[in-house]
């Protein structure tokens, strides 16, 4: 997911992409816990996704005001 996918979303789409990014992150997170898990770069992916989901939010957010 690159920035112009995440810009080109909603308000609700952003949301809902966040609590989705944040369940695989803790999925991922209890997969490498337990020794599960065989790609280790999705964990950065998902960190680095979230942050520019927040980073969308806030931008519009501070639009706003």
């Amino acid at each position: 997911m690159n920035i112009t996918e995440v810009r080109d979303l909603s308000e609700d789409q952003l949301n809902e992409k966040l609590t989705e990014l944040k369940r695989e992150q803790f999925n991922l997170r209890v997969q490498q816990a337990t020794g599960q898990l065989e790609n280790t770069t999705r964990r950065r992916q998902v960190r680095r996704d979230i942050a520019r989901v927040i980073t969308v939010i806030n931008e519009r957010s501070a639009a706003q005001a």
